[in-house]
């Protein structure tokens, strides 16, 4: 049998037990290697040991440390993880990470439409999280400077200060781009974390779709209210710099009245309502692919007023499109239908539970 192969190594010179402390404040400096004081033994590494001849020789395997590992799908985030902890309040920065712009604490104004549309940049990217770097747009890569870039705030702000920039609300009043912040003041870095709210996937409103910068990267997913971890801790705010829409008691979105009283993007009348005040319903056919009438409208601005106007862009345009029927299925599923019942076209049930 033949002997074991050794590898010295040198000791670790800060080890603060009881006796390296001694032995640091007593004895000389200690030699390298397998003379290295009372841990010497652990300064030893046991490559590789022949069993016998028979058995022949055996390679050991290499020692390795795994990686942090990602979260999985519907994993709540590590911001909570004190490996993942948020950047500081900063400046913008350029492609080159020079600080840019200015650093003031002001509201730019924006509306629901493009805090969500900006959003939504960030997750088709996978933007990777990092409390480090910044994006091309200058926004750090972290939850912070995920809703600051949302939000378009003119500076990388932090869980610490992002309530500055909006209104305490309830959680009856969330509408899609208002934000669910849990700041730590004891303890910035642990759990700690902010997120955008997308609207609820259910009637019973215990999930919504969340837009979220965590590892690794930027995600939207269902998710239940307010967080998967330190729920009773998270807090709703609304920007105070939104516009184009005013927020009702109820937490509805009011639609901006068009002059004239007309259906943007349509034309044509419109249906009375019912003697249940509930518009009568005009048919499947109305909201076929490229469809232009009245209905298209009013029904559009009936979703928006339900908190689903999110998923539409800057202009929808007057026909029927693809995102009609998204912000439809959107509002069928937080009925709580899956499957056909969901397929985003409005039949005579989804129309009465949407004007109701």
């Amino acid at each position: 049998m033949t002997g074991p192969v050794f590898e010295e190594v040198d000791r670790v010179r800060d080890c603060d037990c009881p006796g390296c402390v001694h032995e640091r404040r007593t004895g000389p400096r200690p030699l390298p290697g397998r003379f290295a004081g009372p841990h010497a033994a652990r300064g030893v590494v046991v490559v590789a040991a022949a069993a016998s001849a028979a058995l022949g020789a055996t390679t050991p395997a290499a020692a390795v440390t795994a990686p942090h590992p990602s979260p999985r799908p519907g994993a709540p985030a590590s911001d909570g993880d004190p490996l993942t902890p948020q950047g500081p309040k900063a400046p913008l920065h350029g492609p080159a990470g020079a600080p840019v712009g200015p650093t003031a604490s002001q509201t730019p104004a924006t509306t629901r439409t493009q805090i969500i549309n900006r959003a939504k940049v960030w997750v088709a990217a996978k933007v990777p999280y990092s409390m480090n770097d910044y994006w091309s747009d200058g926004y750090r890569q972290d939850c912070s400077g995920f809703v600051s870039m949302a939000w378009g705030l003119l500076s990388n702000e932090w869980t610490g200060s992002l309530d500055q920039f909006g209104t305490k609300i309830t959680k009856n009043e969330l509408q899609p781009g208002d934000m669910l912040l849990f700041h730590n003041p004891d303890n910035p870095e642990s759990g700690s974390h902010v997120v955008l709210f997308g609207g609820w996937t259910d009637s019973t409103h215990t999930y919504y779709t969340v837009y979220e910068q965590t590892p690794p990267h930027a995600r939207s997913q269902a998710t239940p209210y307010p967080y998967w971890t330190n729920g009773s801790k998270y807090v709703p705010y609304r920007y105070k710099g939104l516009t184009g829409t005013a927020a009702r008691q109820d937490g509805a979105i009011a639609a901006p009245k068009p002059a004239g009283g007309a259906v943007p993007g349509a034309s044509g009348p419109v249906r009375p309502p019912s003697s249940h005040g509930v518009p009568g319903y005009p048919g499947r056919a109305s909201f076929r692919p490229g469809e232009e009438n009245a209905y298209v409208g009013q029904l559009r601005r009936q979703l928006t007023r339900k908190g689903f106007g999110g998923l539409y862009g800057t202009d929808p345009g007057p026909r029927w499109s693809e995102a009609d029927r998204r912000a439809v299925e959107a509002f069928q599923r937080s009925q709580g239908w899956r499957g056909g019942a969901a397929d985003g076209y409005p039949g005579p049930e989804t129309w009465r539970r949407l004007f109701a």
